[in-house]
């Protein structure tokens, strides 16, 4: 059993929040926010105490056409000093690199010559050294850097284990466990963050937490890997992400008893900007398809082409999955 850090009642001085919303939460709409929206998210989080604001990923534009996705995709130096200017706040800006998906030599800057503190790196177990190069690159040039192994949920523990040894070797200043498909429960939570936290410590790194909403547990398992000792926490401001979305930022600052956090300025922006996207018709959040992904550890892809297609038919698409996964 691990030993729990700290109590209901205390905060730890070691947590930072991450809020994700424009990066996740633009899965869902390509990235199309408007201007008011990202200028108001920045406001609100410096004044909500958050640590950290990810303004979306660096994308290739030979991969990705700049015609079909708005700028958080690619998230231009021009685009986020728009926003930002100098940045002369306690806020840190942070973007996510795809391995595979990122022209990190051409697209990531010199940190002296960007706004941005902290390049995020997503990658998959059997890409790792790829991910180690370009985490390597981040830091030479300046910058913080995390590394997200996304899907750990279909990987077998030794090769986990090998991967994880692998990163903590590296420069790399903190190590996300990612329940990409919201497949988890607390209990294997606790064994993860055992296993991270006791790697991660050989090493002097820090770990980080990345939840998805499918079976309504990003909010639980954040807080129980919170309570083993994980440090970097995500969060979307109301779960706004892809499929199921995330843990809810204002449960998240609910629920953390650092005084320098204030929901309040949350739920202004709430207010002001989550109601008008879902009556734009942007859709996100638990949804039964999600929840049948989620139990069956299944990539979500599905379950979003489901509610796209308008589909009611529960218990036939529940066995269609069934069948993929079987």
């Amino acid at each position: 059993m691990s030993d729990r850090q700290g109590s209901l009642v205390s905060f730890r001085p070691d947590i930072k929040v991450v809020d994700c919303t424009l990066r996740d939460g633009g899965l869902v709409n390509n990235f199309e926010f408007s201007d008011d929206f990202v200028k108001d998210l920045y406001l609100a989080n410096i004044r909500a105490g958050v640590d950290y604001m990810e303004f979306g990923y660096k994308a290739s534009k030979e991969i990705f056409s700049p015609d079909k996705f708005g700028k958080w995709k690619f998230c231009d130096e021009k685009d986020i000093r728009k926003v930002v200017g100098d940045n002369k706040t306690d806020l840190k800006i942070s973007v996510m690199a795809d391995v595979g998906r990122t022209d990190f030599h051409k697209d990531i800057l010199n940190r002296k010559d960007s706004v941005i503190d902290l390049v995020r790196v997503a990658t998959y177990t059997n890409t790792i050294p790829a991910a180690i190069e370009m985490l390597e690159d981040a830091k030479k040039k300046g910058y913080e850097t995390t590394v997200n192994i996304m899907a750990v949920s279909k990987v077998p523990l030794d090769d986990l284990t090998d991967g994880l040894e692998l990163l903590a070797q590296s420069s790399v200043d903190v190590i996300y466990l990612v329940d990409s498909f919201g497949a988890f429960y607390p209990e294997q939570i606790e064994r993860l963050c055992d296993k991270y936290l006791n790697i991660a410590a050989k090493h002097n790194k820090k770990v980080g937490m990345h939840a998805h909403n499918n079976q309504q547990l990003a909010f639980a398992n954040t807080i129980e890997a919170l309570s083993l000792g994980v440090s970097y926490l995500d969060a979307t401001v109301s779960g706004m992400g892809r499929g199921a979305g995330n843990c809810y930022m204002e449960l998240l600052l609910s629920f953390l008893r650092n005084p320098k956090y204030n929901k309040i300025a949350i739920l202004n922006f709430i207010e002001k900007h989550i109601q008008k996207l879902k009556e734009d018709g942007i859709v996100w959040g638990f949804d039964i398809p999600y929840l049948m992904t989620g139990i069956l550890n299944s990539h979500p892809s599905s379950a979003i082409q489901f509610i796209k297609d308008k589909r009611n038919d529960y218990s036939m698409f529940y066995q269609e999955l069934m069948d993929n996964v079987l």
